[in-house]
């Protein structure tokens, strides 16, 4: 049996779960509502406030959809009842971050600014405070879709070993190399 699979999800208050008959789960909280096409062999009930995945047989397909698929729906239902935020910080000198509506516009040493154009989902919050380094935080219901956002933002200008400049994630640790110097 997998053991994420077969935990039952529970329901907060205010969030209710619709499941069609093409077995789309729609999940609506006072956050927003999330839509999730599951595969056809894996079966979703509704009992009591909480929502049972199960699979049809023990082959390694359905084992493996099986915890996929709860783990999907539970991140749904924790979505939209509470959301989620990624926090990330520019470390370096005359690295700045602007937030103007679904527009973000970095600048990262590079000889122009870049303007990161955020989906409508995604809502952020730029933060720059004398003495520490400037902070974005990104907010939305959507899990992948804040996580791969995140993700491309810290492309742009990925935290190097020498210095320690970029785009980390709050709390990241950054491994440092000596340079030079050190083989002396």
């Amino acid at each position: 049996m997998s053991r994420v699979g077969k935990l039952p999800i529970v329901l907060p208050d205010k969030v209710s779960v619709n499941i069609e008959k093409d077995n789309t789960v729609i999940v609506t909280g006072p956050l927003g509502q999330l839509k999730r096409k599951v595969d056809s062999d894996i079966s979703i009930k509704i009992e009591d406030n909480s929502i049972l995945v199960e699979r049809p047989t023990e082959q390694k397909r359905h084992k493996s959809l099986h915890g996929l698929y709860r783990a999907l729906i539970n991140n749904m239902v924790e979505g939209v009842s509470k959301g989620f935020s990624i926090e990330q910080e520019l470390v370096g000198v005359g690295y700045r971050v602007t937030c103007q509506g679904q527009n973000l516009e970095l600048a990262l040493g590079f000889s122009h600014a870049i303007i990161f154009q955020l989906p409508s989902e995604i809502k952020c919050e730029a933060k720059t405070e004398r003495g520490s380094n400037p902070s974005l935080k990104l907010t939305s219901v959507d899990k992948q879709l804040v996580g791969q956002i995140a993700a491309k933002i810290r492309a742009i200008r990925p935290p190097e070993p020498y210095k320690g400049k970029g785009i980390r994630y709050r709390g990241e640790v950054v491994r440092r190399k000596a340079g030079k110097s050190a083989g002396k």
